[in-house]
């Protein structure tokens, strides 16, 4: 076994920084763990000419990734520089040269993930993820290892920083959405392009990876419900709250009998629920077990040395398997064909927000075409809209099926005395 296990790091962004400081910082630490030295020799840049902060004198950059990926000195690739397809191409070619890879980048896992693994197991290399979901939180590694005895009926987390720290300035102080998005772009929070996060996108590729590893079934991220916080209002937030409930963005999948469940969408959250009370950046995941009843897993879920320490981590993880002689044996393919829930077989609760025409009549023609689909209400509250002709209902069904919610909504749209409906979010829990 070599004294030295030597890396290559792709990307010298923030969290690219965090890894080379965290392993200086850490050194001491991180060789009596191990028994022997991790080094990074070679860090590939995109900029060759830009200052760069790094004290160690042994590490070399370069802007040819072929410099990592087909040296034969470099044991272990490190990737923390996102993207798609160019980081494809540069994994493939260091698994092909017998690489292991360590990687933070949700998005690749969530798309090529089956391919990445099964040419690493091919090639006897590991593949470790650890940070591409939640940042500091090791959620990954506790289903792989500490659940891996039991049966994981359902998943629900808040694992998306950004739409959190939003939702939670929104509760907090009462600001409306572009103005605390703007705020979370100013302050590093939120990209210049929010899309992927405010949409959801970036909470469902991360959910992608958790109903895979959790129910052990080969998911995508088509097989993800997706909404993102766009559409939600202050209204929205202060009408919750006088309903015991708070607004979050969740990532839910569910597995029973009849099939797997995976959505991301904004939920109603009972006040008392452990999610209701994590707020700003930080991420949690709630997972529910046969054995184990109820654990929920919480930290901060982005930021320079929380996800970087889950790279070094995972890293620990690999020269482990190094010296124990079981480098590519830690993946195992799904066990099960994916089996999608039809919709009349997810049941939820829903929230519906609407302005109607104040009319005689008007609520029993809305309930009349619930109760047509065999959906009842939990809470139903009218208040006065700005205009005198019409009023603000607040309603809160009982546990119904997405096939029933949809056609009965469809019904909904058509009549004359709705003059719109402002939301429609997922209730979690009861209250």
């Amino acid at each position: 076994m070599k004294d030295t296990i030597t890396v290559g790091l792709l990307g010298l962004g923030t969290v690219g920084s965090g890894v080379i400081e965290i392993l200086e910082d850490h050194k001491e630490s991180i060789q009596h763990k191990t028994g022997c030295n991790v080094t990074i020799k070679t860090v590939l840049v995109s900029n060759l000419s830009k200052p760069r902060d790094i004290d160690n004198t042994s590490t070399q950059l370069t802007d040819r990734y072929e410099d990592i990926t087909q040296d034969p000195e470099i044991d272990v690739v490190v990737e923390v520089m996102g993207g798609i397809d160019h980081t494809l191409t540069i994994l493939r070619e260091a698994i092909e040269n017998g690489k292991h890879i360590v990687t933070a980048n949700k998005d690749l896992v969530a798309q090529h993930g089956a391919e990445l693994f099964e040419a690493s197991s091919r090639n006897k290399c590991d593949l470790f993820y650890e940070a591409s979901v939640a940042g500091g939180v090791p959620i990954i590694r506790s289903i792989l290892d500490g659940l891996s005895s039991d049966k994981i009926r359902k998943m629900m987390g808040i694992v998306n920083g950004t739409t959190n720290y939003i939702l939670t300035k929104m509760t907090k102080e009462g600001v409306d959405f572009d103005a605390v998005l703007k705020e979370a772009q100013e302050l590093g929070f939120a990209e210049a392009d929010p899309t992927a996060d405010v949409d959801g996108l970036d909470a469902a590729r991360k959910m992608t990876i958790l109903s895979i590893l959790g129910f052990s079934m080969p998911f995508n991220l088509e097989d993800v419900e997706v909404k993102g916080i766009r559409g939600i209002s202050l209204a929205d937030i202060q009408y919750a709250e006088q309903l015991g409930y708070s607004v979050k963005l969740i990532g839910v999948a569910e597995h029973d009998n009849t099939g797997v469940s995976v959505s991301v969408e904004p939920t109603l959250l009972p006040s008392e629920h452990p999610l209701t009370s994590v707020n700003d950046e930080y991420n949690a995941v709630y997972v529910y077990g046969d054995a184990v009843g109820e654990t929920m897993f919480y930290g901060p879920g982005a930021g320079k040395l929380p996800t970087a320490t889950a790279v070094v981590s995972d890293l620990i993880a690999v020269v482990k398997s190094l010296r124990l002689g079981t480098s590519g044996s830690a993946y195992v393919q799904p066990q099960f064909p994916k089996l999608v829930k039809e919709k009349k077989d997810q049941l939820t609760k829903k929230y519906m927000r609407l302005h109607v025409h104040d009319q005689p009549g008007m609520l029993m023609e809305l309930t009349k075409i619930f109760a047509e689909y065999g959906i009842s209400f939990d809470q139903i509250i009218q208040r006065e809209a700005d205009k005198h002709d019409e009023r603000e209902l607040m309603m809160i069904t009982h546990q119904v099926s997405e096939e029933d919610f949809e056609r009965a909504f469809k019904d909904l749209e058509s009549l004359s005395s709705i003059r719109s409906v402002d939301s429609v979010f997922r209730v979690e829990g009861s209250n």
